[in-house]
């Protein structure tokens, strides 16, 4: 059984909770989002596993996902990088910001979510249970795909985008 950890507004743990659980309630809960970019400046995208609970298909940020206990942030990153994109990279994060929204099937996520940024030309070697797909995109290309067909993309990251573009 996966868990996440149950933080407040201010990232402080209160708890553990099972992860579906988590997001049928929903509880806010810490997670974790990475942004690669190749030295073009271009942006890794993952499309979303089709067999995935939420989102399935969707086009993403490069990897996210939920730290376990005991485990910091750093370690977390590297960890789901390499299980879900099959590459390592120096990464440091950026911001943090809370959000909450419906990601289908009746489930809520709700993240006080930590972004990550990194640089990488390494090609991805995905684990396709995880991810169907992948692309490097420009900023300015994504943006104006995600105009066209915003529900081509996950909830997360079409309210994160705005954030990450204010970093670079």
């Amino acid at each position: 059984m996966e868990e996440v950890i149950l933080v407040n507004e201010q990232d402080q743990q209160i708890g553990i909770m099972e992860k579906m659980a988590a997001h049928i309630v929903p509880r806010l809960h810490r997670a974790f989002s990475i942004f690669l970019f190749n030295s073009k400046g271009e942006l890794l995208l993952q499309q979303r596993a089709f067999s995935k609970y939420h989102s399935p298909g969707l086009w993403t940020n490069t990897c996210c996902s939920h730290p376990r206990q005991g485990e910091t942030l750093e370690n977390a990153t590297a960890r789901r990088l390499q299980e879900e994109m099959g590459m390592t990279c120096d990464m440091h994060e950026v911001f943090t910001f809370i959000y909450k929204a419906p990601v289908g099937l009746g489930l809520i996520e709700h993240e006080y979510d930590h972004v990550f940024f990194g640089q990488s030309d390494d090609t991805p070697v995905i684990n396709t249970d995880e991810v169907a797909s992948w692309k490097y995109m420009s900023l300015d290309a994504i943006a104006d795909d995600m105009k066209a067909h915003p529900e081509q993309y996950t909830e997360w990251f079409k309210i994160s985008f705005d954030k990450v573009r204010s970093h670079i």
